[in-house]
């Protein structure tokens, strides 16, 4: 269960974080939020999927990292196999809160097994001052963020164009087992080819033409993914 709190250099002088990549760290899920401004650098190495949360009626963007709950296929012996880590992931155990008047802060989860018993990285140095480390998380989560409250508007853009379709994948390994991909959107190529000129201009205006060729880009490395599945299977 988790246990955030506001992290303040009183409270939090001594704590260090352990930065290594491992499963026991956290870091063994199939999927990870990410925001459109972060897709150009996602597609480089993930497949970027859309989900339909429906409480809320509302779409979130997803980084993928295996085909099953609690598989991510980028997690090696040597650590994470991949030079760009989405946002969501990089930046943990801290996270965004919300104070009074609905000031940002940065919480931390104290649940989490990143925090190190005497090891690791530390997050203020002796005089209580942020270390270059702290730094760098709180920008990550200032962009996660400011990011993902403008997604909003780059969803209902792509609801407004009905550019978003359901996916259901089924993966045959070569050793003849098969994995299901349902529950899942992604950008309806068709359609977004046929959008008209006023449609085109609108979205180009917007800014959200890039993130949409970005996540359409990013399917192609479902193979990757696949192949990582298939290695994984073959040892064992």
């Amino acid at each position: 269960m988790s246990d955030h709190v506001i992290l303040t250099a009183d409270d939090h002088r001594d704590l260090r974080i352990r930065t290594e990549r491992a499963p026991e760290l956290g870091d063994a899920v199939m999927t990870c939020i990410t925001v459109p401004s972060e897709f150009r650098r996602v597609q480089t190495h993930y497949p970027i999927l859309f989900q339909l949360d429906q409480t809320r009626d509302t779409f979130i963007a997803l980084a993928m990292f295996g085909f099953e709950p609690g598989e991510n296929l980028f997690l090696t012996d040597a650590g994470w196999d991949a030079r760009y880590r989405p946002l969501a992931i990089d930046s943990q155990p801290f996270l965004v809160g919300r104070g009074a008047g609905d000031v940002r802060q940065v919480h931390i989860d104290m649940t989490s097994p990143r925090i190190g018993a005497g090891e690791g990285t530390r997050v203020f140095d002796d005089t209580g001052r942020p270390t270059p480390y702290l730094e760098r998380i709180a920008d990550q989560l200032r962009a996660l963020d400011t990011d993902y409250v403008a997604s909003a508007d780059f969803f209902a853009a792509l609801r407004r164009y009905e550019l978003l379709e359901p996916l259901t994948m089924d993966v045959t390994l070569d050793d003849g087992s098969k994995n299901r991909l349902v529950g899942y959107h992604v950008i309806d190529e068709d359609r977004l080819v046929a959008l008209d000129g006023v449609a085109v201009a609108d979205l180009h205006a917007s800014g959200h033409m890039m993130p949409i060729f970005m996540a359409l880009a990013s399917l192609g490395n479902i193979g990757d993914l696949v192949a990582r599945k298939n290695r994984r299977t073959a040892r064992g």
